[in-house]
C-alpha cells in the first residue's frame, strides 16, 4: 500500500521545485526582437487566431528588464549584435532565448561578413526554431517545448550541481546534457 492510497481525497503531493516550475512556465514575458520577415510571423502569433496569451504570455514586454524570454526573429547584422547582447544582459535571470527562423539560427542564406552566422554566437539559445519564416503554429510549439524546459529546471543547490556537471562535461569534451532543442 503506497502513500497515495493512505492520503485523503483531494490531497496532492509535490515538491517546491515543481510548484515554482509550474508558476514560472505559466508567466513567461517575452521581449520580442523582430528584425526581418520572421517578425511578421511572430506578431501573428499574438493575434486572436493563435493567441499565445493562452500560455501565460499575454504581456509582451517593451522593456528587457521586465522580460524573461527573448524571441530573436530574423537575421542579426554585425552592427545589431552589440545591441542584442546589451538587451540580453539587461534581462533579469532566469532568462531564455528562442532563435526564430533559419537566419537567427544559422545566418540563413546570408552567408556574408555583414550577418551574424547564428545568434548563438552572441547569446545562449535555448530553442532553435527552423523555417523561412516559421509559421505561428511552429512558434507556439517552440514555446511549449520551452515551457517543458522551464518547468523541469532545477533550483538552488540542485541547479548548482547540474551546472557543475555540465561544466565538467564541457571540459571533458563530452556531449552536454542540456542541449538546446530543435523544433521540427
Amino acid at each position: 500500500m503506497g502513500l497515495e492510497e493512505k492520503l485523503p481525497a483531494g490531497v496532492l503531493l509535490t515538491t517546491v521545485e515543481q510548484v515554482i516550475g509550474l508558476a514560472r512556465k505559466s508567466s513567461v514575458w517575452p521581449a520580442t526582437f523582430g528584425l526581418a520577415c520572421c517578425a511578421i510571423e511572430m506578431m501573428a502569433t499574438g493575434d486572436p487566431r493563435h493567441d499565445f496569451s493562452r500560455w501565460g504570455m499575454e504581456r509582451a514586454s517593451g522593456s528587457p528588464r521586465q522580460a524573461d524570454l527573448m524571441i530573436v526573429a530574423g537575421r542579426v547584422s554585425q552592427k545589431m549584435a552589440p545591441v542584442l547582447r546589451q538587451i540580453y544582459d539587461q534581462m533579469a535571470s532566469p532568462k531564455w532565448v528562442i532563435a526564430m527562423g533559419v537566419c537567427a539560427s544559422s545566418g540563413g542564406m546570408f552567408n556574408n561578413y555583414a550577418i551574424v552566422q547564428g545568434v548563438d554566437h552572441i547569446v545562449p539559445v535555448d530553442v532553435y526554431l527552423p523555417g523561412c519564416p516559421p509559421r505561428p503554429e511552429m512558434l507556439l510549439d517552440a514555446i511549449l517545448k520551452l515551457h517543458d524546459k522551464i518547468q523541469n529546471t532545477k533550483l538552488g543547490v540542485h541547479r548548482k550541481r547540474e551546472i557543475e556537471e555540465l561544466e565538467k562535461a564541457r571540459l571533458r569534451q563530452l556531449p552536454l546534457l542540456d542541449q538546446p532543442e530543435v523544433v521540427s
